[in-house]
């Protein structure tokens, strides 16, 4: 066998053709063989029942709203207006292009972003120790992502890709906070139904996820893959104030993810997440993805308007 025939039926020739076969699949196909893989089980999108499958439908038939909001820059606007400028990480940086002359302009410490998809940070605490060319090349791979095509999330397909800086945030012991991801489900009247998932050390070496009810019980519940910590964090200060600005947020939807950061008291907004984990999301007990799954169900719904 020749080295180019080596090549081609090789591990990278295999998935470059596996990778183009998926590519190829419609949507509703693509999404119900990664829930399948992922959850263990194919998702019902006609009359949907968990929390998944609530999430993929959402994907198939996203409202209008989500793609604004979504864009981690276009979303400044709305919590701006919202909460107010106070509650945004500062800005450095939004360029149409990243040049030397740009990286020679930024502060020692700073985080690199992109705006259309999730994980697309870069945390830098030391600039003398990062290349530009390095970042560069990192942006220059985020910014050619179609970020639509990882899960066939269909509002990522009008965000268009942008690359900004925010200044890093951390907290009195000099470490990155930990995120606040609250799941807010509206309920018809009042108050709505929230559930935070704490991520703590999210990136070290051992990053830790619980989940805690709105009383910061701590529930025995995994979402995501996280492990859980061996024993519950105690409460932040000021999570009266966490849980108000997360029900600000979610005002006018039956169903969104505010992530939030509260270092020493301050409250940072992160983004709004419409359809988190792509509707593929491991969640521990099983029940847990149905019970939450009732909550879209219970709303009388702005939702099904969308379907």
């Amino acid at each position: 066998m020749t080295q180019k025939e080596i090549v081609r039926n090789g591990p990278g020739f295999q998935r470059h053709l596996k990778d183009k076969a998926k590519s190829l699949l419609p949507d509703i196909l693509f999404l119900s063989l990664l829930h399948r893989k992922e959850i263990g089980r194919f998702p019902n999108l006609i009359r949907p029942r968990t929390f998944n499958e609530q999430i993929l439908r959402r994907s198939l038939k996203p409202d209008p709203r989500y793609a604004p909001l979504t864009d981690k820059l276009g979303v400044r606007e709305y919590v701006g207006r919202v909460l107010g400028e106070e509650f945004l990480v500062p800005l450095i940086s939004a360029p149409e292009e990243f040049t030397r002359v740009l990286f020679d302009s930024l502060p020692n410490s700073f985080v690199m972003k992109a705006n259309h998809g999730s994980s697309f940070v870069e945390v830098v605490h030391d600039k003398s120790k990062v290349s530009f060319e390095r970042l560069q090349q990192l942006a220059g791979r985020w910014l050619s992502t179609d970020f639509y095509k990882n899960a066939r999330e269909r509002h990522y397909r009008d965000i268009a890709p942008r690359l900004f800086f925010e200044t890093l945030l951390l907290d009195k012991n000099a470490e990155i906070p930990a995120d606040y991801k609250v799941h807010c489900f509206a309920r018809k009247t009042g108050r709505p139904e929230m559930y935070i998932l704490h991520i703590s050390n999210r990136f070290g070496q051992d990053p830790r996820g619980n989940i805690y009810d709105v009383n910061w019980n701590h529930l025995d519940v995994e979402v995501g893959g996280y492990a859980r910590s061996p024993a519950p964090e105690p409460p932040p200060a000021n999570l009266t104030a966490i849980l108000h600005a997360a029900e600000m947020l979610s005002q006018g939807f039956d169903y969104v993810r505010v992530d939030l950061y509260a270092p020493d008291n301050a409250i940072y907004f992160g983004e709004l997440t419409f359809t988190p984990g792509a509707g593929v999301v491991p969640i521990f007990p099983d029940s847990v993805d149905l019970e939450w799954g009732k909550l879209f169900r219970s709303l009388g719904s702005s939702y099904r308007a969308f379907i």
